[in-house]
């Protein structure tokens, strides 16, 4: 049998080992990740997620899929579009993440469902959600394409997806955001997380996912419909949205 290897970060490795390899890196940053998401991105992540929430179409009692929910924000924030009548499922393939994120929802009076498992295998059933979000995991999985069909068909027609992830950003600021994600991010990771490695590893992560258009056929192939995508803060972040025909 043939030996299929992916990449992880600038790094090929086996198909196989990949998840334990991503494991590993975020069961390490678990603790200090909601601290270095707002130094690393000068507090924009936040602004990124409201814009996420602002465009997301979600109503009173309907029910959303959080996947790599990590430490809950946006399951906070879809908590408070759906309300009690709402339903939405706080997920991730990491335990330490989602016991971090777990711990922040109860510390908020938060109680909603919440489930270990991989976006590339859902537990749930055909045409169930009226919207899933995925912020900042797909570039982290291994076989973005079955976790982008797993997602097609736990939605309802209809229903909308939610891509916010790292993109291509502006040409012209390309040299400066290299000596930031290469230089600035792992001393970040050392001297605050003293953890350089894995945040080295995030760095290279998002230069080897997609760009913007490459993201947006994955979508119409996996079958979504109307996909249209938003560049933030000049490309940095890119929102893709696609509906389920």
């Amino acid at each position: 049998m043939e030996n299929k290897t992916t990449h992880f970060g600038f790094k090929n490795v086996a198909e196989t080992q990949k998840s334990q390899l991503v494991a590993k890196v975020f069961t390490s940053v678990a603790k200090n990740y909601d601290l270095m998401n707002d130094v690393m991105s000068l507090g924009l992540h936040r602004l990124w997620k409201k814009f996420t929430l602002f465009t997301a179409e979600v109503k009173t009692g309907n029910k959303v899929l959080d996947i790599a929910g990590g430490t809950g924000d946006m399951s906070i924030g879809f908590k408070q579009l759906v309300g009690e009548n709402g339903e939405v499922w706080h997920t991730d393939i990491n335990a330490a993440m989602l016991k971090h994120g777990r711990d922040r929802l109860l510390d908020r009076g938060i109680i909603t469902p919440q489930c270990l498992c991989d976006a590339e295998q859902l537990p749930f059933a055909n045409n169930y959600f009226d919207a899933v979000s995925l912020s900042f995991g797909l570039r982290n999985m291994t076989h973005k394409d079955l976790a982008l069909q797993e997602i097609y068909r736990v939605l309802k027609p209809g229903g909308l997806l939610l891509v916010l992830e790292f993109s291509k950003v502006y040409k012209p600021l390309q040299t400066l955001y290299d000596v930031y994600s290469f230089k600035l991010l792992p001393l970040m990771g050392k001297l605050i997380a003293q953890n350089k490695d894995s945040y080295t590893y995030l760095a290279e992560s998002i230069r080897m996912h997609p760009d913007q258009e490459t993201l947006k056929q994955m979508l119409l192939a996996a079958g979504f419909d109307k996909v249209k995508y938003h560049n933030l803060t000049l490309g940095i972040v890119a929102l893709h949205k696609g509906y389920k025909a």
